[in-house]
């Protein structure tokens, strides 16, 4: 994936070094895709989990400070700026196509826990976005779970990832959120959630297709390789997928983000079409559930 010689935003917040870490001896993302994983299998929003599972067992002393950099991971911070930067770029663009002005989301980027508008949340939820606040928090650590727990490397999944957290954002401010939480403590409360995340999905996908016609005349951004990373990263946190590595069966009334095949097809969708009109988003809330969680049995 191309992006070493681009920008990077100016709303990012680094908080690293601030917290002690998410669970017994576990520092940065250690432990997150456990509880993500828990989470989707029981059925649990991500922003309930730190109620589900409690406080953290115990804490390294944080020193106040961010000590030696890790040169890798002061790779990855360069990386999610960048990234961050090329949405701020893209739904700039797109939303004054639409009349509309874009605010962009802040990155708050933090090791083990953090104090967010919605709350103390640690890594073990993985990345979130706080409508609250409007930022998007991410533990860097995150990525080196992805990679080998789930089986889901390359930059582009990483690029994913956090586009996703963006499109909450860009749902957050077209009004589609308000619609998930409308239906908090409803029979409806987990479809509405599935249909907003598969949204989400979506959202990235069309981001990913606007930064490659941004950079066309320059280089291709993503390569084949890239859009596969992606597309196996979508379909390795399906709701089905992880119920089945964690519990060996699929329990599709508790899903709460989609079907691996869902999740996948709309970021794929995203990526060809980069259509970002209302009839299209509109189009996540007023088809059958079964025609957006497709693969749904």
């Amino acid at each position: 994936m191309e992006w070493e010689d681009r920008q990077e935003s100016s709303n990012v917040e680094d908080r690293r070094g601030m917290s002690g870490p998410a669970i017994g001896g576990i520092a940065g993302g250690g432990g997150a895709l456990l509880l993500l994983i828990l989470g989707l299998v029981f059925g649990i929003p991500r922003d309930k989990l730190p109620d589900v599972i409690g406080p953290p067992e115990r804490q390294r002393p944080s020193g106040g400070g961010k000590g030696v950099a890790d040169p890798r991971e002061e790779k990855l911070k360069r990386f999610a700026g960048v990234i961050l930067k090329d949405t701020e770029d893209v739904w700039s663009e797109q939303f004054e196509k639409r009349g509309l002005r874009y605010r962009p989301a802040t990155m708050v980027l933090f090791t083990g826990a953090v104090e967010s508008g919605c709350g103390h949340a640690d890594s073990r939820v993985g990345p979130f976005y706080c409508p609250a606040d409007r930022k998007v928090y991410l533990d860097l650590g995150f990525f080196d779970e992805l990679e080998r727990k789930l089986g889901a490397p390359g930059e582009f999944a990483r690029a994913y990832v956090i586009a996703h957290e963006v499109g909450h954002h860009v749902q957050n401010l077209l009004g589609y959120s308000a619609r998930a939480d409308a239906a908090r403590g409803t029979s409806r409360e987990k479809e509405l959630s599935v249909r907003l995340e598969l949204q989400a999905d979506y959202l990235a996908g069309v981001w990913a297709n606007h930064v490659q016609k941004k950079y066309a005349n320059k280089y291709q951004v993503l390569n084949q390789k890239d859009v596969e990373s992606g597309l196996n990263a979508a379909a390795k946190i399906g709701d089905d997928y992880l119920q089945k590595q964690a519990t060996g069966r699929i329990r599709a009334e508790s899903f709460t983000h989609g079907t691996s095949r869902a999740r996948a097809h709309w970021l794929s969708d995203g990526l060809k079409t980069g259509d970002f009109s209302k009839e299209k988003l509109d189009a996540f809330f007023t088809l059958p559930h079964k025609q957006v969680d497709v693969g749904l049995r």
